[in-house]
């Protein structure tokens, strides 16, 4: 028996292989062999519709033999499979390649709506640091990233990525930890301060002692974190399969009474015929087919075939903030002088004076001036600090508190900014402090009025942030949002969505950094933002908003609880029709001929219902 199941597995995996291209080119062939079989078959030395039962039905019945033999999973295969054999048995030749047909149909439209690629993981890895500069006493050495022991010194020069966990033990920088937080912000360090793996040194050598190596590093923890989340998340059971056993039952039942008190064997062929599930297996993939249709004209790359099916059941949407909910990039917001200069004065001198830095706050001024700045020269980087420079003979210094005082003070109107969450750039003219500049991730116009929209339809929205709990609060407030969680690591992401999935809800994940991946394949349903997101958010989503418009948001929830709505009234439809047909086939009043054209008419009801999707709007 072992033995047999071992060859019945080596020849499910022989059947997978050849894919779609494959199954459009066998369907063709069908269908070219039933239309002359039904219009200019008796001409002909055999009856051609032969190809569609060897082609098409031939696959179906060793499906239904492997799953029976090697795990007695009773499908829908096998129903559609007796009801082959049987047609071919009495002479019906033209009612089994029909049937065979249909559900080929069904089966390659279930393929088409499953994305198998997925990369999500093997991009992690690749994001994984390879080497390590290690220090040992006056000497330096590459060595590979894995090999780094705890305790080891390392230097980490600019641009380079952190190898491992650790601590500075001398030098200052800037670090982007978008990859581990998603803050839209780098983040100073200096002495004392943690440094992740995985996050990227901006500017300025540093020399580090590492504290955690190998799998417990950061970076290894988000792709074990991907990975558990991805195989924690179950994939839904077609209908007619998980229906079929009773399906089988009912058919064999019935036909074996008709045959028993009628005598005649091809009533009881024609209500195999008839029971066969082709509409019921149409019914599911064709509405998502169609649901998938109309989504992509509104931006949408739906990834998993279930997804929707998934997405109509959420009530709470969970949101990553930065790049998300707003635009991702530091924006001058404001520019508030505290002397005689005037904002625009103060304004270009700062401009003048960054215009060589390398910081992207530095970057973010010059960019939001929009204009030339003027020459500067003496121009110095003070790392963890700020700059100075001399501007038209004024000597400009632009930064932290530091900088201009040696500690932090307390600066009149200055914190009002920062308790919304925005980073504030303090300048000084020739030594004195002349005002500062406000930078803020801005809000996307559209965000409001979706999370508006989504209240309107029932569905709950929770902000899920790496950023501090003012610049949180802040954006929570200005957008409607009742539940905030801020200074959120991957994993923390992760507990939260687990912990609303335990309460019985069903949770969307809408994000855009690498830090997102985890939380995206632990929810029921993951959205990567496409444009702005890392590739690796858009691998490890079911679903990838192209253009980064969140203002069709409420559209995609509207569409995934239309199609469901579809869904049943197709199947609602299809065994209905079922059940007058077996009537009609058990008084002997179809033949296994007119059955199938029957049950196959609403096959093609359930295509036409189902292809309404594809222009369904929401009503505003």
């Amino acid at each position: 028996m072992q033995n047999l199941k071992e060859k019945m597995e080596k020849l499910e995996r022989i059947l997978e292989l050849g894919g779609t291209k494959k199954d459009i080119v066998l369907l063709a062939i069908s269908g070219a062999a039933l239309l002359v079989s039904l219009f200019g078959g008796e001409q002909l030395p055999f009856d051609t519709a032969w190809a569609a039962i060897v082609l098409c039905g031939v696959p179906i019945i060793l499906e239904a033999v492997i799953g029976l033999v090697t795990a007695f999973d009773i499908k829908a295969d096998v129903l559609v499979s007796l009801a082959l054999i049987a047609s071919v048995c009495i002479g019906e030749i033209f009612a089994a390649g029909e049937v065979a047909f249909i559900m080929q149909l069904g089966g390659l439209l279930e393929e088409l709506t499953v994305a198998k690629a997925r990369a999500g993981i093997e991009k992690l890895v690749h994001l994984t640091p390879q080497t390590a500069r290690v220090l040992s006493g006056e000497t330096e050495k590459v060595i590979p990233a894995e090999q780094v022991r705890k305790g080891d010194l390392l230097r980490v020069l600019p641009g380079e990525t952190v190898p491992v966990d650790g601590i500075i033990t001398a030098g200052q920088t800037s670090v982007n930890q978008a990859v581990m937080t998603g803050e839209s912000l780098p983040v100073d360090k200096s002495e004392g301060d943690e440094v992740s793996s995985g996050t990227v040194n901006q500017f300025g050598a540093f020399e580090m002692r590492a504290t955690k190596v190998g799998e417990d590093s950061s970076i290894q923890r988000m792709i074990r974190l991907v990975q558990s989340a991805d195989a924690g998340k179950a994939k839904i059971v077609g209908l007619a399969d998980r229906w079929a056993t009773w399906i089988v039952v009912i058919a064999l039942t019935a036909a074996a009474l008709t045959w028993l008190i009628s005598g005649e064997i091809i009533r009881a062929v024609t209500i195999l015929v008839v029971f066969c599930p082709c509409a019921l297996v149409l019914a599911t993939p064709t509405a998502i087919m169609a649901a998938i249709g109309n989504a992509t004209k509104h931006g949408f790359l739906v990834r998993e075939g279930d997804a929707l099916e998934r997405l109509a059941k959420v009530t709470k949407i969970t949101f990553d903030k930065t790049g998300t909910l707003t635009y991702g990039t530091p924006k001058v917001t404001a520019v508030e002088s505290m002397s005689g200069y005037g904002k625009e004065e103060l304004f270009a001198w700062t401009a003048a004076a960054e215009q060589f830095s390398e910081h992207p706050l530095g970057k973010a001024v010059v960019r939001c001036y929009g204009k030339k700045p003027e020459a500067a020269e003496d121009f110095q980087m003070i790392p963890g600090e700020g700059v100075s420079a001399t501007v038209a003979g004024r000597t400009i210094k632009a930064g932290n508190l530091k900088l201009i005082f040696g500690k932090d003070v307390p600066v009149a109107g200055a914190e009002s900014y920062l308790n919304e969450g925005s980073t504030v750039i303090y300048v000084a003219v020739d030594g004195k402090l002349a005002g500062y500049l406000v930078l803020s991730d801005t809000v996307r116009e559209e965000s409001r009025r979706m999370i508006d929209a989504l209240g309107e339809i029932g569905v709950q929205p929770v902000l899920l942030t790496g950023d501090n709990e003012k610049a949180a609060a802040a954006i929570a407030k200005e957008l409607h949002i009742g539940q905030v969680h801020a200074n959120c690591l991957p994993e923390d992401k992760l507990k939260w969505i687990a912990s609303y999935q335990e309460k019985g809800e069903a949770v969307c994940m809408i994000g855009d950094g690498v830090n997102d991946a985890p939380a995206l394949k632990k929810a029921d349903v993951g959205i990567a933002m496409g444009g702005v997101g890392s590739d690796i958010a858009v691998d490890a989503a079911d679903i990838a908003l192209v253009d980064d418009e969140v203002k069709e948001l409420p559209h995609l929830l509207g569409l995934s609880r239309r199609m469901m709505k579809t869904i049943k009234r197709n199947l609602t439809f299809s065994m209905t029709l079922n059940f007058l047909a077996i009537g009609l086939a058990i008084t002997g009043v179809l033949d296994p001929v007119f059955g199938a054209l029957v049950h196959n008419a609403g096959s093609v009801a359930v295509i036409l219902n189902s292809a309404l999707l594809l222009k369904w709007k929401r009503k505003q």
